[in-house]
């Protein structure tokens, strides 16, 4: 088994058949993680952190969180990128997303290469699933990359019953300063929160798309959730460099 072997499988919903993409680390199996979108999609970027995981020991699964709307949509770049992706995202039924994030759990709970802990994460509007997703199901370990719909979400803090890890850049023109602080508050309510915060990083830092990406947080915060994951997953500390 290579480094980031994928296959395509499907994951049952209660409307449908939900794809999803599956990468296997070197040893074939191992502590899994659940991978959830931005609002483009599960991009060539998203895929490039699956692989990082995969590489770190992880078995990884990325839904296809729009199949409703399109199997396999993505958008990858462009200048209408951004428009199209709210768009998107503006259609979608967040409590039926919700309900697919946790069919997506439940399924690889049961993968037979699936032999360890189970964990989430979600960048930008897939923080925020993840984030009520963990609400809804108890996986052993969350993170949460600048989730924008957690302002919403903040009665949901109490629920999460595991470890989580949350990313915020300050200079994030969608999520303000003052609204990372409430957010921190109330998920600091459980002792088992860790959250981090990163001077001249706007939303998103982490994608690699110049208008984006902020290279000294994405570094650091990966570098970050690559610990997190293995002391609450188990799993290689080592690889999955960031060169996505």
């Amino acid at each position: 088994m290579t480094a980031g072997s994928l296959q395509t499988i499907d994951i049952t919903c209660d409307d449908g058949i939900m794809p999803a993409r599956l990468w296997h680390p070197p040893a074939g199996s191992g502590p899994a993680v659940v991978v959830f979108q931005e609002i483009f999609g599960v991009t060539d970027y998203i895929q490039g952190r699956c692989r990082d995981l995969a590489e770190l020991g992880y078995v990884v699964c990325a839904p296809e969180i729009y199949w409703r709307q399109g199997h396999d949509l993505r958008i990858d770049d462009g200048p209408e990128a951004l428009q199209e992706a709210m768009a998107l995202v503006r259609r979608l039924d967040w409590p039926s997303a919700v309900r697919d994030g946790v069919a997506a759990l439940e399924h690889v709970r049961g993968l037979i290469e699936v032999t360890g802990r189970l964990g989430l994460l979600g960048f930008c509007f897939g923080g925020g699933l993840a984030f009520n997703v963990a609400a809804e199901d108890a996986p052993d370990a969350l993170v949460s990359y600048y989730g924008s719909a957690l302002p919403d979400l903040l009665h949901l803090a109490d629920d999460i019953s595991g470890p989580s890890l949350h990313h915020f850049g300050l200079a994030d023109a969608f999520i303000p300063v003052e609204t990372v602080e409430e957010i921190e508050a109330a998920v600091r309510r459980s002792p088992q929160a860790r959250f981090e915060t990163y001077e001249g990083a706007g939303h998103a830092f982490d994608n690699p798309n110049p208008i984006f990406h902020h290279a000294d947080a994405s570094q650091a915060a990966w570098g970050v959730t690559i610990r997190f994951l293995r002391d609450t997953l188990g799993g290689a500390d080592g690889g999955g460099t960031g060169n996505h």
